[in-house]
């Protein structure tokens, strides 16, 4: 996939755990888990911006695009 999650970076910058910023944005951690290991589909703006709040940074922070070769 070209797009790249890398909320586990921001999560250590800011020292929080997976739980705690799970329990923060009112999202399960099973859920949280599925988004910072890049599996999940889609992000809803709101869950974004709810991550961004909570972190103190911006989307792209947290999403990158990296073209693949080929």
């Amino acid at each position: 996939m070209s797009i790249i999650v890398n909320l586990d970076v921001m999560m250590a910058k800011r020292k929080i755990s997976l739980g705690e910023l799970a329990e923060r944005i009112d999202i399960t951690p099973a859920n949280l888990s599925i988004l910072k290991t890049g599996k999940a589909k889609a992000i809803r703006f709101s869950t974004l911006e709810a991550i961004c709040q909570e972190l103190d940074c911006q989307p792209a922070d947290i999403l990158e695009f990296r073209k693949e070769d080929g």
